[in-house]
């Protein structure tokens, strides 16, 4: 299987693959390339719909050359340092591909793949624009729909700046924001039953969908509150989460 970065050719026959809509595992394997190399290499660059090679070409270039290390000749721990940055980016780039098959949108997902991939789980504005390569405008139009999926909090930095959190509970939150937007479909659903008639066809399918979804959201919520504690990071002192380890009677 090929390794390093792909060519100006493979990305030509992506596009043609995207033309021709074949899967992304279908033009990986005609490639001799992982699908998620593929993946990857579509959503960071426009999509299925806007992904143009010539551009996707440029862009890699314009990265490779922002990231070309500076040699300076008996340092090996520093090109050891570059190593390490570029394979947290390529990480980065993956987990931003992931967030963006779920739904989020490109500057999005970039800003919560950098939340996550952050020691200290907050990142500012400006942190986040040098990160990414965007423009402040698209942070501002990115994090208000991270909140309101409930997966980025905001908090107080230095001054009047901002800074912008993702932390374990907040995938708390999202289940339990998904469980309440199921019982919101469940309810508008019952409204079309009680329109439509029982006895209808129409009724019954949404009365189906009605109990589908209540029995998703009440499974949703329950879990997300018996597996919550996991989302606690250990302490520092014994390695235990709180409360771990109690002996107390």
């Amino acid at each position: 299987m090929p390794g390093g970065r792909l060519t100006k050719q493979e990305r030509q026959q992506i596009a043609l693959g995207l033309a021709d809509d074949i899967p992304y595992a279908e033009i990986a394997r005609r490639l001799d390339r992982p699908t998620s190399t593929v993946t990857r290499e579509v959503l960071r660059n426009g999509g299925p719909t806007a992904y143009r090679p010539d551009l996707a070409q440029h862009a890699t270039e314009r990265r490779a050359r922002r990231r070309r290390p500076t040699e300076v000749p008996g340092t090996a721990t520093a090109t050891r340092s570059d190593a390490r940055g570029e394979a947290v980016r390529e990480y980065r780039e993956t987990f931003t591909a992931l967030f963006m098959q779920q739904g989020l949108p490109r500057v999005a997902s970039g800003v919560l793949a950098c939340l996550y991939t952050a020691d200290a789980g907050s990142l500012s504005a400006a942190e986040l624009v040098e990160l990414l390569e965007v423009s402040p405008a698209s942070i501002s139009k990115a994090i208000p729909v991270l909140e309101s999926h409930g997966l980025v909090l905001r908090e107080r930095g230095e001054g009047r700046r901002e800074r912008y959190v993702a932390d374990g509970d907040v995938w708390f939150q999202s289940m339990i924001a998904a469980a309440q937007n199921n019982t919101r479909m469940a309810e508008t659903a019952r409204q079309g039953v009680r329109l439509l008639g029982t006895d209808s066809p129409a009724g019954a399918r949404l009365e189906n969908m009605a109990r589908f979804l209540d029995f998703v959201g009440e499974s949703i919520a329950r879990a997300a509150e018996q597996a919550r504690e996991l989302l606690t990071p250990p302490t520092a002192a014994t390695g235990a989460a709180p409360g771990e380890g109690d002996t107390r009677s």
